[in-house]
């Protein structure tokens, strides 16, 4: 028995909340100014966890205004896991300082895969977690410009050789346009790698929340668009998801 963890997002653009469509920075919505009032509203509705994204460095842009951001939504109380554009160890101890609990790290699990061993070595398993992102089952990275070369259940086994224990699997194909999470494949990729899987993309409703509950390995979810534009209640579906969940 493990606990089920619902994430709401703060996907953060130049300091502002924002959601982007299939990733696509040019397809974006803007919802906010000020992340730590985004972030003390998800908690008002019973998160524990926070998901934020520094899109500016995903895209490869510094993102001084979203890493500014951080010290404030990490004093709110929530744990928070963090990533977007980190590249160096050097990285990923600026945002443990800054009080993330749980640093993502993407592209350079692709291309620098001993810097994700390197990381669990000093920071151990609990602080890092590999976003896997794929379209079609094939890896994309910086931003998901790029076309990672891999598929996403080869990453998963090579991660999880290198201590990796969780992963957070997006279907870039379902990002941000509410056509219902491929939980699916989160539960097949947890299949192939034994790593305990966050589930995220595509979510619209309490329906998707209750799938990726009820399926073996998938230990959370991430929403998004769907709790901005008032589709899902958060304390709705914390509440229905609040009893121990079943994992393989």
């Amino acid at each position: 028995m493990t606990e089920f963890t619902i994430f709401p997002a703060i996907d953060l653009r130049h300091g502002n909340v924002v959601r982007l469509k299939y990733g696509d920075p040019a397809r974006q919505t803007t919802f906010g100014d000020d992340p730590a009032v985004a972030g003390q509203r998800w908690i008002d509705a019973g998160a524990t966890w926070l998901h934020v994204v520094n899109l500016d460095g995903a895209f490869d842009e510094a993102g001084s205004a979203n890493w500014n951001a951080l010290p404030r939504i990490a004093a709110l109380g929530a744990k928070v896991q963090f990533g977007g554009g980190i590249r160096t160890l050097e990285d990923i101890e600026r945002a443990l300082s800054l009080g993330v609990t749980r640093v993502i790290l993407g592209t350079v699990a692709v291309e620098y895969p001993e810097l994700v061993a390197s990381a669990i070595g000093r920071y151990g398993s609990a602080a890092i977690v590999v976003g896997i992102d794929a379209r079609d089952g094939i890896v994309k990275t910086r931003g998901w410009q790029t076309d990672g070369g891999i598929a996403a259940g080869e990453l998963g086994r090579q991660m999880a050789a290198l201590g990796v224990t969780t992963i957070i699997h997006t279907d870039i194909g379902r990002d941000g346009v509410l056509t219902g999470v491929n939980w699916q494949a989160s539960q097949s990729l947890a299949t192939a790698t034994s790593l305990a899987v966050i589930a995220s993309g595509g979510v619209a409703s309490l329906a998707d929340i209750e799938a990726c509950f009820s399926a073996e390995n998938i230990t959370g979810v991430i929403t998004g668009r769907a709790i901005y534009d008032n589709r899902l209640d958060l304390k709705v579906a914390i509440q229905t998801t609040s009893y121990p969940h079943e994992s393989a």
